[in-house]
């Protein structure tokens, strides 16, 4: 299979790299500032209300998508190929594992994100216009994005970065209107007393898996590496500076939230940024923020939208039973695999629930990036030789500490949401059956 695969990827015309480094650093910020950190503080709010811990959750989270970033970095340096994880950890383990996470990407690790994102911006621009149905708009947001996407890389990557630079900037309005609403709520950000020890319980930990649904997007780029110009340089350099940018602005918009916004109005609630808008810009303003959040997550489903299907796209070059997922139009853009997509994502807005959706999503996707970024480790003993234009700052630290706060993470993932956490898994050990009838059904000549 694997001599088949090399003969028909051998045979598929090189995409253009017409991806240059601020489009790529907009990828990854688009990616990240997305659904979650306009809705998880509400459902962080649940068991933890303390100011000191709440702002931890976004620090512990940032360093934690910085040192994967890092550890991304560097493969997507040494192994220059779109598709992520499938590619990692095809090239690091074997292509069994590269198909189980190219699987869970496909099936949730960008469809279900757009999916919530969706749903959110249903949830929002309802509560912007007082009409209409969240559900209607959650599926016209999809498709209106997926038309874009579906005409050329140019259009794409012009809606990418202009709706990012908008997001950007709207959000710096937030922040900085915040900082001047009076009085301030009483919320002390320095550690009071069971501060330290909450920030080492069982409640961190699962509060903390939102958190890194507000983080998921950092790798964002490595699922286009082969569209980047030069990506041995820029790859590395958008996710570093992508990531370093969101974790200041997440715990900006984190604080302002908590010191102009009453708790008990924002805890289980996940329009969270429309309700703090209110305080912040009064009954009207409150809808204009409700409207910036609703481009911000236009941006982020148009990341998902992007790089999505290049996961897929890569699969398809190189497996017989996904072949027509790898067919592109005239202008190198994967149709088939963006419209596959967009199915999985209509499917996924019927479910209607944003929890259990992350709750699901998270397990296996923590799975699959910490098995990649551990491929750091196994591949500089496998292949010492192996060309590395990037090399992970202060190795081994960086892989060891996303290590163990993933393993932390998933541990009492698994304990307290049990069912959502073995879903994942039947998710991703469904990738690997789907492989092994793909390995064992014969195959047409070529």
């Amino acid at each position: 299979m694997n001599v088949v695969a090399q003969r028909v990827t051998a045979r598929l015309a090189a995409p253009k790299r017409t991806v240059g480094f601020l489009t790529a650093c907009s990828i990854v910020i688009a990616n990240i500032i997305g659904t979650g950190v306009f809705t998880s503080l509400g459902f962080q709010l649940v068991d933890i209300q303390s100011g000191f811990p709440l702002l931890m959750l976004w620090l512990v989270g940032g360093i934690a998508a910085l040192c994967g970033a890092l550890c991304y970095g560097e493969l997507s340096a040494a192994l220059p190929r779109s598709g992520g994880e499938y590619h990692f950890l095809s090239q690091i383990y074997h292509p069994a594992l590269g198909f189980m996470a190219g699987f869970v990407s496909a099936t949730v690790g960008f469809a279900a994100p757009i999916a919530l994102a969706a749903m959110a911006f249903g949830k929002y621009l309802q509560g912007v216009l007082d009409f209409g149905s969240p559900v209607v708009l959650s599926f016209a947001v999809v498709w209106l994005v997926a038309l874009f996407h579906l005409k050329n890389l140019q259009v794409g990557s012009a809606f990418q970065i202009f709706s990012t630079i908008v997001k950007l900037l709207l959000v710096a309005a937030l922040i900085g209107a915040g900082f001047f609403v009076y009085p301030k709520q009483p919320i002390d950000f320095l550690p009071v007393a069971g501060d330290v020890k909450m920030v080492f319980g069982a409640a961190f930990a699962v509060a903390l898996v939102y958190v890194m649904y507000s983080y998921s997007g950092w790798n964002a780029a490595v699922y286009i590496t082969s569209e980047i110009k030069q990506p041995e340089k820029n790859v590395p350099r958008s996710l570093l500076a992508g990531t370093a940018i969101v974790i200041v602005v997440y715990v900006l918009v984190n604080a302002i939230f908590l010191v102009t916004t009453p708790v008990q109005e924002l805890k289980g609630q996940l329009q969270i940024a429309l309700i703090a808008g209110k305080h912040i810009f009064g009954v009207n303003g409150g809808r204009i923020a409700g409207a910036v959040i609703c481009l911000g997550l236009v941006s982020a489903i148009s990341s998902m939208t992007w790089i999505g299907p290049r996961v897929t796209m890569s699969m398809g070059e190189d497996h017989w039973l996904l072949r027509f997922l790898s067919r592109k139009n005239s202008h190198h853009i994967p149709n088939n695999a963006i419209i596959v997509q967009l199915a999985i994502v209509n499917v996924l807005l019927l479910t209607r629930s944003f929890e259990k959706v992350v709750q699901y999503t998270q397990f296996s996707l923590l799975l699959c990036s910490l098995l990649a970024v551990i491929g750091v480790i196994v591949l500089r003993f496998t292949r010492p030789r192996l060309t590395r234009p990037y090399r992970v700052w202060l190795y081994p630290l960086p892989p060891i500490v996303f290590s163990m706060i993933t393993i932390w993470m998933m541990f009492y993932l698994l304990r307290w949401h049990t069912a959502e956490s073995l879903a994942g898994v039947g998710t991703a050990l469904f990738g690997l059956l789907l492989y092994c009838c793909a390995a064992n059904r014969p195959r047409p000549s070529l």
